[in-house]
């Protein structure tokens, strides 16, 4: 049938079961905010108070429900305020759709008021861009992104339409074909070996190499990265875990893909990493990383990273073999279908001497006790007054690698944070989209006074559509994890750290129309925690520690893995 080609549009969002988008309107964007008017009981728009706003709760909303996120902006601008929150969800391999509008035909390349080539800005950190010339192929590039977006190695597609091709008497023909159908029309399956739109089928051969390599092993070591978690491959890998009888090391992004309190659990590992995860790294025989990158925070040092082991990298994409870390063996393929192929072949095993040595190196530090509030009373009194499915939200810093250490994360979207780009602000877009995509659960953003001043505008988003997030500063004014580098690494020179000018968090909450308070113990911490569970609006906690608190432990950027800094 003939329908308008912004209507086209709108459908092709309905075929893909969008139901939440995230957005800014502006000028060249406005024949298609025109029709989403007409779709608004079908279509939650979520207009936010900044772009990179909308970027990160698209993002956040993705990583939360395991869904597409999607996200609208205008040219120039607009379109370019998106960029920071592209590269979050590129890096960490989070599937949104970023839709944008750029100046009609007749006006690109002319430097046209707000013109900018944004699939070209865009390119190096997307999974694919498309410049919509041909109001006909809308369907086609609608279906092909998303499901570029979703399968494979997820990550971030850009559509950029020409205003043009939204021009509302402009009809086009249209089938309406639900996901479960579309993706295998003649347009998507030419794309299959271009984008890897169907992940890779291990094999089997290198799967029996496995098998053998872990027979013989006797200090096994597995390191659960990003990849089980945007897999949704938690339960497989968790089997394999207690199969393998072995200690499990998390990376950052990999936080809810193994329960943080499972026994085997030796926590993070890297450069923040316990002296468990660092140390089993070091003495361990057989290393098994899955989903993993081999980043510069986990790898330090790569020529003598687990030097003594054999190393198995475990990937959906082959691109990340031997790129950081050169191993012994790789299997390339789903972190879900490669646990299946070894949890069906591998017997029980059992290392009770390996795990005596390296398990009661975890030992976590008891929480301090007096009046003058930290980071581990703060985190202790919300863990205990919080559901156990919370979901948490972070910024970057001190406060990140607090939060990460300290919660026992248990399934996959349960921790959004910016691990590969290190986004400051990215915290409550993130949890904004959390909230809207699980608005059964409570959603906690953490957070430092630092970062808060970056994203603190989206206070008026949490107050407009009455989302109960608990936003936690720890404010110790300060830029702290850069302080603590130059404590530690530049002879305490603190160059432009030090943030010793407003605003009052508290008021700032108030200003809004929400509620806050201070605190200073953990007396008032545990207050104002219950205060914000139950109050039923978004509420800030402004949570005074002091300048000099630091992350523990710490590794050096270059070091070797168990040259610590701190313990």
């Amino acid at each position: 049938m003939k329908i308008r080609a912004t209507q086209a549009i709108m459908e092709c969002l309905l075929e893909q079961e969008v139901d939440t988008v995230f957005g800014y309107p502006g000028g060249t964007i406005l024949n298609l905010y025109d029709e989403l008017y007409n779709y608004q009981d079908k279509i939650r728009h979520v207009l936010t108070a900044h772009e990179q706003g909308a970027s990160h709760a698209a993002d956040g909303y993705a990583r939360s429900t395991g869904k597409v996120g999607v996200c609208f902006a205008t040219s120039g601008p607009g379109a370019t305020n998106l960029t920071t929150g592209i590269a979050t969800a590129y890096m960490d391999s989070s599937p949104v759709v970023f839709i944008t509008c750029n100046v009609s035909e007749n006006l690109l390349g002319k430097d046209s008021f707000q013109e900018v080539d944004i699939t070209g800005i865009a390119m190096p950190i997307t999974k694919a861009t498309y410049l919509v010339r041909d109001p006909q192929t809308i369907p086609d590039v609608m279906r092909q992104a998303f499901a570029v977006a979703a399968t494979g190695r997820p990550g971030p597609v850009l559509i950029d339409f020409l205003k043009n091709v939204t021009f509302l008497n402009a009809m086009i023909d249209y089938e309406f074909i639900p996901w479960t159908k579309n993706r295998s029309t003649n347009s998507i399956r030419e794309l299959a070996v271009n984008h890897g739109l169907k992940a890779p089928e291990p094999d089997l051969g290198d799967i029996d190499k496995l098998v053998d390599m872990i027979a013989q092993a006797q200090r096994p070591l597995i390191i659960c990265g990003g990849g089980v978690v945007r897999g949704r491959a938690d339960k497989q890998f968790r089997e394999f875990a207690e199969k393998l009888d072995a200690p499990v090391a998390i990376t950052v992004m990999g936080g809810g893909g193994f329960p943080g309190a499972h026994p085997l659990t030796t926590g993070m590992i890297g450069m923040h990493g316990s002296q468990a995860s660092n140390v089993a790294c070091n003495e361990c025989d057989l290393l098994i990383a899955v989903g993993c990158r081999f980043s510069d925070r986990v790898a330090l040092q790569p020529e003598s990273f687990a030097s003594q082991a054999k190393i198995v990298h475990i990937d959906i994409d082959r691109s990340e073999i031997d790129k950081n870390v050169l191993t012994d063996h790789h299997i390339v393929g789903s972190a879900k279908r490669v646990l299946e192929l070894l949890n069906e072949r591998l017997p029980q095993y059992s290392h009770p001497e390996w795990k005596a040595h390296i398990l009661p190196l975890r030992e976590k530090q008891p929480v301090e006790d007096g009046d003058k509030l930290t980071p581990g009373q703060i985190l202790d009194a919300i863990q205990k007054a919080v559901p156990h499915d919370t979901i948490v939200a972070t910024d970057v810093g001190q406060h990140q690698m607090w939060s990460i250490q300290h919660f026992h994360f248990e399934y996959p979207g349960q921790l959004l944070t910016s691990g590969g780009f290190g986004t400051m602000g990215f915290g409550l877009g993130a949890a904004i989209g959390a909230k809207m995509g699980n608005p059964d659960k409570v959603v906690v953003h953490t957070t430092g006074d630092g970062c808060f001043r970056m994203n603190c505008h989206e206070l008026a988003t949490v107050q407009h559509y009455n989302l109960p997030i608990i936003t936690v500063v720890f404010n110790n004014g300060t830029l702290g994890m850069v302080r603590q580098w130059q404590h530690l690494i530049y002879n305490e020179h603190y160059s432009q750290t030090t943030l010793d000018r407003g605003p009052d968090f508290v008021k700032l909450a108030e200003a809004y129309g929400l509620k806050g308070k201070r605190v200073t113990n953990r007396a008032e911490m545990e207050a104002a925690l219950q205060e914000a569970l139950s109050c039923g609006c978004g509420y800030v906690i402004d949570c005074q520690i002091d300048m000099d608190e630091m992350v523990r432990p710490m590794v050096a950027g270059g070091a070797h893995i168990t040259d610590f800094l701190l313990k």
